[in-house]
């Protein structure tokens, strides 16, 4: 099973982010301008200190009828987010996020930074895609033509 490094390679590291300060509208309004569905939640230092979600607009926003031009990021974010690393496999993330029922896990290396964010669909995608190839190498070697077999 691949690990979150090899999906990284593949996606992309690029990650949004915004600050805490900022309202929750502006999230929203960068959440759809990038086509996320989560920005993680930085420091002025750069460190990571939430995630900000369009679950959490729906639930601590929309739900409570308050309006998200006045509510700061750091009063609706997940402070604390679950995070995990590179070497971590894609079915360890995919069993996390279940059990956890998060959407987004944010990616830090070895000295806590932030160097990418996964989400559902990225951990789907990418095991869908060995699944395909699995799929592929059985049906070659099926018919006799794999390569290297002996």
């Amino acid at each position: 099973m691949s690990k979150i490094s090899e999906l990284l390679q593949d996606k992309g590291s690029e990650v949004w982010s915004i600050g805490p300060a900022h309202t929750v509208f502006q999230a929203i309004e960068m959440m759809a301008l990038k086509g996320v569905g989560a920005l993680t939640v930085l420091s002025d230092q750069g460190q990571l200190v939430g995630i900000i979600s369009e679950r959490d607009y729906a639930r601590k926003v929309i739900l409570k009828g308050k309006s998200s031009q006045d509510i700061q990021v750091s009063e609706i974010m997940t402070h604390d987010p679950v995070c995990v690393d590179p070497d971590n496999k894609v079915s360890e993330c995919m069993s996390l996020m279940t059990e956890k029922r998060i959407r987004h896990l944010p990616v830090l290396d070895a000295d806590r930074n932030l160097i990418g964010m996964i989400s559902v669909g990225d951990l789907v995608k990418s095991i869908i895609t060995e699944q395909s190839e699995v799929i592929d190498h059985l049906e070659r070697y099926i018919k006799g033509e794999a390569t290297g077999v002996g």
